[in-house]
């Protein structure tokens, strides 16, 4: 099993959990028409397509940030818990169906190296999005891996810093970088595609008190 950099917080981390929510109420928006929309998870409800607020308006200040011939393509914001619980289990599952010699309690932290465990994620505070680059006409850019490959299957690609990738690949993770760090979001470093503002992770990287957006449950 693909292994961490020993400098990687996990989002499973018991500091993650430990800072508190100060909910803000931004309510969550409408991507489509704002941003570029990518189907490829869309839900029937449309939820994959909403933001808070403050992260949209962050995506579309990033967006005006990346050089000519670039756009954001939005692949998934907020996700219900029920789905971010679904997605969590079903993927520690089959870590232990393939690692056996896993704990519980391993199995657990190895899944959040993928999927957020359900009572810290992102996703369903509406303040993640997994999203890649594009041409003007819709063409994706090489990032390294599709969005949302799994360590396994990349063989550790999919880390953001991952070092047997395409120098084609590292310069469009850069180019993403560049553009979403001055409008204050940060990677999930196990996921090039995976950015957040506001949630939990966010505000221990940012070194923030507090969290501005909890679980939104609709």
């Amino acid at each position: 099993m693909w292994q961490p950099p020993s400098d990687i917080v996990l989002i499973s981390d018991p500091r993650v959990a430990a800072i508190p929510v100060r909910e803000n109420h931004d309510p969550l928006a409408d991507v489509r028409g704002r941003l570029r929309v990518d189907e490829r998870l869309a839900d029937p409800a449309g939820a994959y397509a909403h933001l808070r607020s403050g992260l949209l308006a962050r995506l579309e200040r990033a967006a005006r940030l990346l050089p000519d011939g670039y756009e954001l393509l939005i692949v998934e914001g907020y996700r219900p818990i029920g789905t971010q619980r679904r997605y969590f289990e079903e993927y520690r599952d089959q870590l232990q169906a393939t690692f056996p010699e896993m704990s519980p309690d391993e199995a657990h932290v190895a899944a959040s190296r993928y999927v957020s465990p359900v009572e810290v994620a992102p996703h369903t505070a509406g303040a993640a999005v997994d999203l890649t680059l594009c041409a003007p006409d819709g063409t994706e850019y090489d990032m390294g891996t599709q969005v949302n490959d799994n360590p396994e299957d990349s063989d550790g690609a999919c880390y953001t810093a991952a070092p047997h990738i395409s120098a084609d690949a590292r310069a469009h993770r850069k180019i993403l970088a560049a553009a979403l760090e001055p409008a204050g979001l940060v990677n999930y470093p196990t996921e090039w595609w995976h950015w957040s503002y506001g949630d939990r992770y966010w505000a221990l990287v940012s070194g923030e008190p507090a969290a501005c957006y909890g679980p939104v449950p609709i």
